[in-house]
């Protein structure tokens, strides 16, 4: 049985589905089993990081985990309980999920203290450090509908963006073949991509054009305030802007040929498959 814990985000629905089609036993941990939609065959049950007792349950008779532990600055301790109440229950293998540039003191490290708690916990890990994610600018619908520009909060700066599908496939492979134990993957797509040249694809997949419109740090600010962040939230996605911005973030790596066989999807894929979310209505 393998446990996916952020079984409704990005990552972890995919791998879900994934794991349904090989055929695999996955246990989908969710605050709210009521309205998770998951693969036939999946079994569904309630955890919640802060009550450690719901996550102990829900690790019986697993072998092994996919740890998405860490949401926010409040939630360092998460990933660290979530090891914990693996190696008590007898779990093997754990795949960490966390981000490109964990450890790098520009970046807030929301991740670190997780990574380190799978390396010293004595079970078969994996960490994964994926770049931004394609998926990411599906934030941008809205704006594309109205025919307004999209926001750019990186400026120049480009980015090995990765298909949320490649990211998935990976961590698939590190649950159940040998040979990634120990690993640290940096997952990257196959080109260095700016704001711009994302909406460039978007605009070809549409036939339409997508325009960007530069935000600086100050109004990102603002808007993330209002949007309802904290102030220690707000700061370390700026960070994360502000890095790639520099040029921190343009890194391409083979992990994900490595792992899998092929080449990762390009972002222009990702975009036609998902071409619907941005159609008009």
């Amino acid at each position: 049985m393998i446990l996916v814990t952020g079984a409704t985000g990005t990552i972890g629905s995919e791998l879900l589905r994934q794991l349904a089609a090989r055929g695999e036993k996955a246990r989908a941990l969710t605050r709210d089993p009521t309205a998770a939609r998951v693969p036939a065959g999946v079994e569904v049950v309630r955890g919640d990081y802060h009550e450690p007792a719901s996550v102990e349950a829900a690790m019986s008779g697993v072998s092994a985990l996919f740890a998405v532990g860490v949401l926010g600055p409040g939630d360092a301790d998460a990933d660290a309980a979530l090891v914990a109440a693996a190696r008590a229950a007898g779990v093997r293998r754990v795949v960490k999920l966390s981000s490109i540039g964990t450890g790098d003191p520009a970046l807030g490290n929301w991740h670190l203290g997780g990574e380190q708690a799978v390396q010293a916990s004595e079970l078969e890990w994996t960490v994964l450090r994926p770049s931004s994610f394609a998926s990411n600018t599906l934030s941008w619908a809205e704006a594309i509908h109205s025919g307004n520009p999209v926001s750019n909060m990186t400026g120049a700066g480009t980015q090995g963006v990765i298909d949320p599908r490649d990211v998935s496939e990976v961590a698939a492979e590190a649950l159940l073949a040998p040979g990634h134990t120990g690993r640290t993957y940096t997952l990257t797509g196959p080109e260095l991509l700016t704001t711009s040249d994302q909406a460039a694809a978007l605009a070809e997949v549409l036939g339409r054009p997508v325009a960007t419109v530069d935000v600086p740090p100050d109004a990102l600010r603002e808007q993330f305030i209002e949007a309802g962040m904290s102030e220690t939230y707000a700061e370390g996605v700026l960070a994360g802007t502000a890095y790639v911005r520099r040029g921190g973030n343009a890194v391409l790596t083979e992990d994900v040929r490595q792992v899998l066989g092929r080449e990762p999807r390009t972002y222009a894929e990702w975009a036609r498959d998902h071409k619907e979310a941005f159609a008009r209505d």
